[in-house]
């Protein structure tokens, strides 16, 4: 009796083939609970899906997870996985191909979320040149979130550590559950009409239907519409809201929130010490110079003043006088010096002096001195003055030397 032998691969190839021609194969959704879930590093996810009676090995490959799987699957999670089942040719081994992920129960969430997401952001909602930059000095500091929990214990715990001069207001909103999102937005409009310098606005982290209230198209709108900068901080790193991506800032956690909303007080005084210290000796340094200026004007000034100028005047005159009196009294010396030698001069060729060691002095009848013998003729009178007298006679005879 002939018997068909086939290869393994033709077997597995024959399957593959079965896989991929059945319709309900090809395109279906499976319920069941995460397990052996491994994240490898190429991007692709492993996992089995299981509940209590059996269970089917998933696989989702990185291409697919941007938009397949919108959480962080870890095992135990109750899932819906869609996909196609086909054969893993080289071993055999028969397995879903996960297209999308979603927890059990939520699907219509995801649509909703991802609906309105659509809408908001063509609205232009989320949009860059909307934001409002957080200011980097905030000393007040709104909060809606809820009263008790991990959150809010956070945000003050954080807020007091970087600056313990902070106001913080909490506005205390119901956070999940129904009329959620009613209060959330009741506590911002109440804190933005105050005049806060930031509000922040979150909870801890949960479930999606925990974090829904915050994907409300009424809190997105409210915290659009506010005049004050918000921060969101919904959930943890991993969870996004429609909140997150309206508000002006999106913190991964409240602790992050609450450090984007404040500044380190004993960093910024100590700016300001520096800024201080600066100030001061610029400050310094302008008044030295504007006193050496004004001294400078002083002297100036001092020296273009009447009285200055006529005491300068007036000193400049008594030397000028000084001086001219130095002078005169130099001349009238050397001039006296002159007299007093001219004088002896003189009174060395007085007649009176030559009388008075017996000379005479002859004069004619008229008074005119006599030098020559000439001067007189035989009759004419004279007259000899001698030391003690005049005596008049008259020429009898002229003898001339020869």
């Amino acid at each position: 009796m002939n018997k068909n032998i086939y290869s393994v691969s033709q077997v597995n190839t024959y399957i593959e083939r079965m896989f991929a021609d059945d319709f309900m194969l090809g395109n279906l959704s499976l319920s069941g609970e995460v397990s052996n879930c491994k994240y490898n590093h190429t991007g692709h996810i492993y996992f089995t899906l299981k509940d209590e009676k059996s269970a089917i090995s998933c696989v989702m490959f990185a291409g697919k997870r941007a938009k397949g799987l919108k959480f962080p699957m870890k095992d135990g999670d109750q899932v819906v996985v869609t996909g196609y089942v086909g054969i893993y040719a080289a071993t055999g081994r028969y397995q879903v191909y996960a297209s999308t992920i979603e927890l059990a129960g939520v699907g219509d969430l995801y649509q909703r979320f991802e609906a309105l997401k659509q809408e908001l952001e063509e609205s232009g909602m989320f949009d860059a040149m909307y934001k409002k930059p957080i200011p980097t000095h905030a000393m007040k500091i709104g909060i809606v979130t809820a009263s008790t929990g991990a959150a809010v214990h956070d945000i003050i715990r954080v807020s007091k550590t970087r600056n313990p001069y902070v106001q913080l207001i909490l506005y205390p909103a119901q956070v999940q559950g129904e009329g959620a999102a009613a209060t959330i937005v009741a506590g911002i409009n109440c804190l933005d009409s105050m005049g806060l310098d930031v509000i922040i606005v979150g909870r801890g982290g949960g479930s999606i239907e925990d974090l829904w209230a915050f994907n409300e198209e009424i809190v997105a709108k409210a915290i659009f519409h506010a005049n004050t900068p918000i921060i969101s901080a919904v959930g943890h790193e991993t969870d996004f809201t429609i909140a997150d991506f309206v508000a002006d800032k999106r913190a991964a956690t409240p602790s992050q929130a609450a450090e984007l909303a404040n500044f380190v007080y004993d960093d910024f005084a100590g700016r300001l010490d520096r800024y201080s210290d600066k100030l001061n000796r610029a400050l310094d340094y302008k008044l030295l110079n504007a006193a050496q200026l004004v001294e400078n004007y002083k002297l100036r000034l001092n020296a273009l003043r009447p009285e200055n100028k006529l005491k300068a005047n007036e000193t400049q005159l008594k030397l000028y006088f000084k001086q001219l009196q130095s002078l005169m009294e130099n001349k009238l010396s050397r001039y006296e010096n002159r007299l007093i030698s001219v004088s002896c001069r003189l009174d060395g060729l007085s007649p009176a002096k030559k009388l008075a060691t017996g000379f005479g002095y002859v004069t004619n009848e008229a008074g005119k001195r006599v030098d020559s013998a000439a001067d007189l003729s035989v009759g004419d009178s004279m007259i000899v003055r001698i030391k003690d007298g005049t005596i008049k006679s008259q020429v009898t005879e002229i003898e001339f030397t020869k």
